[in-house]
């Protein structure tokens, strides 16, 4: 299978990146220059209109939005490593359902917070009661993960997994947007665990 993912650092693509290490995928990597428009050049476009970045292209088909990809990446490489779990099992359904909690759910919030305050937006779209109002939702958000964390050291069991990965670099990225772990210590545990992962050190951030 040939591979090409278009990236740039510091982006929604380091997960992704982050994960073709995790599971040893052969895969060419095209780091876009996001600051000087490549993501906006007519042949980008035409494999991901949107103009953003990540896009895995898989045999010459594309597919893009970081979850989409990081769940594609699970079913065909994770299952053989023990990373992602097998098709037509209950822990599958958790997985996809937790992924895609991780994205939606939490990270619509994520982005919304970064926006209302956050000094790389326009000042004038800031709106501090806002924002207040996000991070408790935020935080409410975290209640269920950490019932979950409270029963197994990682999200699908006593076993890192594929889905520590996309929950965590999601969680991650939070924080750094203003959103707080510290009200729940397991959920803060099992990000600092995440974050030690060798994986995280030998590649971009």
């Amino acid at each position: 299978m040939n591979l090409t993912l278009y990236a740039s650092p510091m982006s929604s693509a380091t997960p992704v990146v982050h994960a073709l290490t995790e599971l040893e995928v052969d895969c060419e990597i095209v780091i876009l220059d996001l600051k000087a428009g490549e993501q906006k050049r007519p042949d980008y476009l035409a494999i991901n209109p949107h103009g953003v970045v990540p896009t895995l292209v898989v045999d010459g088909t594309p597919l893009f939005e970081s979850a989409a990809i990081l769940q594609w990446l699970g079913e065909h490489y994770g299952v053989q490593r023990g990373l992602w779990p097998a098709a037509g099992t209950p822990a599958r359904l958790e997985a996809l359902s937790w992924s895609t909690w991780a994205y939606v759910s939490y990270g619509m919030l994520v982005n919304a917070l970064n926006f209302a305050q956050s000094p790389n937006v326009d000042a004038r779209l800031h709106h501090a009661p806002l924002a207040e109002e996000i991070r408790r939702r935020l935080a409410r958000a975290l209640d269920p993960l950490e019932a979950r964390l409270a029963a197994q050291a990682w999200l699908l069991g006593e076993r890192y997994s594929l889905l520590d990965l996309i929950v965590g670099s999601v969680l991650t990225h939070g924080t750094y947007c203003g959103a707080s772990v510290q009200r729940h210590p397991r959920v803060a545990d099992w990000l600092g665990r995440f974050a030690q992962r060798p994986v995280l050190a030998r590649t971009w951030a």
